[in-house]
């Protein structure tokens, strides 16, 4: 989650088309001068999904990085809303080792710098093994409240529209049940084979800040400072379709909170594991 929180109810549902991730990030990919555009309906308030400006950031740090050298770890830092429209991202290799490469990146819109990221890429080598060490027994889609269900779920942002998920648990923004623990389902509608890192990166951002449970009614602006995302298994390895995601919420007190997740593929393998510093805007429960 980037800048501005969670904002009006739209529409979820669009055909296919160039606001796809995929087709953005490929756009990107491709470009002579490091850039990409994104509209309105893949934003929070006034600024970028969280998900998609790292999601830019990974995508420019992973060119011409060699294929058994994948993305293991990304660290970002959202500076400044990231608004819609046309957006460059300059990387840079801040060391290159024989098993080891780090780079870094800034996704820029209109000359400032939005959001940095730093990207850890990897090879594997024979080496001590020892199996994560997580419970995974999650609740069955079909028992979960859908994303656009309404009735029940208040004040969607845009960026929702482009995946198909639902709440499994507590931990839902605006419930007013206070909760700790969140767990929901997710996959991308759009064919992501082409971007296995970047599917990760987005899916991972798209839970809220789990403190926004505690509150029966918006608006409560939020969003994330810093954010960590490690991956367990090399993204191309992963070929889950679905993704269960359980967050937890460590603390909140003057504002500022912490949050962790891990997300699992649909047969329970722990394929990342994630950790952020978020803010919110909004008086304890009661005193409103």
């Amino acid at each position: 989650m980037a800048a501005d929180g969670h904002p009006i109810m739209q529409e979820l549902h669009c055909p296919m088309t160039q606001s796809d991730l995929p087709a953005m990030l490929q756009r990107l990919r491709l470009s002579t001068d490091n850039s990409t555009e994104f509209s309105e309906t893949w934003t929070q308030g006034r600024s970028a999904f969280g998900g998609l400006s790292a999601a830019f950031a990974a995508t420019a740090m992973s060119r011409d990085m060699p294929a058994d050298m994948p993305l293991r770890a990304l660290m970002a830092s959202f500076i400044a809303p990231l608004p819609p429209g046309s957006v460059q991202v300059a990387s840079h290799t801040q060391r290159q080792g024989k098993n080891v490469t780090q780079r870094s990146a800034d996704v820029i819109s209109n000359g400032a710098v939005a959001l940095q990221a730093m990207g850890v890429f990897g090879r594997g080598r024979p080496a001590l093994r020892v199996a994560a060490d997580a419970e995974f027994n999650p609740a069955p889609r079909d028992r979960g409240l859908a994303f656009d269900d309404r009735d029940q779920v208040k004040r969607l942002p845009a960026f929702l529209r482009y995946f198909e998920g639902c709440w499994t648990g507590g931990g839902r923004p605006f419930s007013g049940k206070p909760d700790r623990q969140l767990q929901l389902w997710a996959r991308h509608r759009a064919d992501m084979s082409e971007f296995p890192a970047e599917r990760i990166i987005a899916i991972a951002d798209i839970p809220p800040p789990v403190i926004l449970s505690y509150f029966d009614s918006p608006p409560v602006p939020a969003s994330s400072l810093t954010w960590s995302l490690e991956f367990l298994l090399p993204p191309a390895q992963i070929e889950s379709e679905w993704f269960y995601l359980e967050f937890t919420m460590e603390a909140a007190a003057e504002g500022y909170t912490q949050q962790s997740g891990r997300i699992f593929t649909e047969d329970g393998r722990l394929c990342a594991i994630t950790r952020q510093c978020m803010v919110y805007f909004g008086p304890p429960p009661g005193e409103a």
